[in-house]
């Protein structure tokens, strides 16, 4: 069975499926701190972020935080480093949610879940992702399909879910990368960066179709940035290289993205962009 863990001031709770199929079936505890009276006030707007608990993900709950958000962080595995954003962050500007955002279910039990503590979504960011380069030519089905799972479908479903919970004035960011961009880009970036493709045609289209409701969607497309992500497994002469292709003779921060992402999430006429956040690479 797959359950939920929100963390809530001076108490840890578990929700399984069964109880967040309905808003009105989630029950919490009597001697909890109900998140909507003492976590977020009504006026407080709602931050969902998918890959929340490092990298990019964790430096945009902190801008988001410092814009006035109340933040959700998602995370699929790691609970210390959820625990560790959430205590950085401080438990009345913040909780945590595990959900595996590759299963549609477990995305609509989170989606759920959030909507019936607060009762609305005002940013969504899906931020989860996975690298997985490989060569076409090592490529199989399964890791194909593994790919677009957390890549594509993840971020599709999870706009899907929470659109209908969205008010107007709010926004959803999708995650891309510079790689889509790049004339450097090497061919072990093929199907991560199809991927990226399709998420930044995602962004376009879906501001189109959810603009009539008064929502925002927008891409951002980072550079190199050090997060774990993108700097495990590579050696430090390619890291140097891939440094230098950068006027700046650098990588972005996660900062770097996160205040970009919490700008669009503030502006109310930015739409359908795919906005490349990269030092001036691509």
């Amino acid at each position: 069975k797959v359950y939920f863990q929100c963390t809530f001031p001076h108490h840890s709770t578990r929700i399984s499926p069964s109880s967040t199929s309905s808003f009105h079936q989630t029950s919490f505890p009597e001697h909890s701190s109900y998140p909507n009276t003492s976590m977020a006030q009504p006026d407080r707007k709602i931050a969902l972020i998918t890959g929340g608990s490092q990298g990019i993900g964790a430096a945009t709950a902190r801008v988001l935080v410092d814009k006035g958000f109340f933040v959700v962080i998602n995370y699929s595995n790691n609970v210390q480093a959820a625990k560790k954003v959430i205590e950085d962050l401080g438990r009345e500007n913040a909780t945590s949610i595990m959900a595996d955002v590759s299963r549609v279910d477990e995305i609509e039990n989170m989606v759920n879940t959030v909507v019936s503590m607060f009762g609305r979504i005002d940013a969504l960011i899906a931020n989860a992702a996975k690298l997985g380069l490989q060569d076409i030519s090592e490529t199989t089905e399964e890791g194909f399909d593994a790919l677009f799972a957390i890549n594509v479908k993840g971020p599709y479903f999870l706009a899907q879910k929470a659109a209908p919970h969205m008010p107007p004035g709010s926004h959803i960011v999708l995650l891309s990368t510079t790689q889509c961009h790049a004339s450097t880009v090497t061919s072990n970036y093929l199907l991560y960066t199809m991927t990226k493709g399709a998420i930044e045609q995602m962004a376009r289209v879906l501001a189109k179709g959810l603009g009539p409701k008064g929502i925002f969607v927008n891409a951002v497309a980072p550079g190199p940035t050090s997060t774990e992500l993108f700097l495990n497994g590579k050696s430090k002469q390619l890291l140097d290289t891939l440094a230098g292709l950068s006027p700046h003779n650098r990588f972005g921060q996660p900062k770097d993205v996160a205040e970009t992402i919490g700008f669009l999430t503030q502006n109310q006429w930015v739409s359908g962009q795919v906005v490349k956040v990269n030092g001036g690479m691509a």
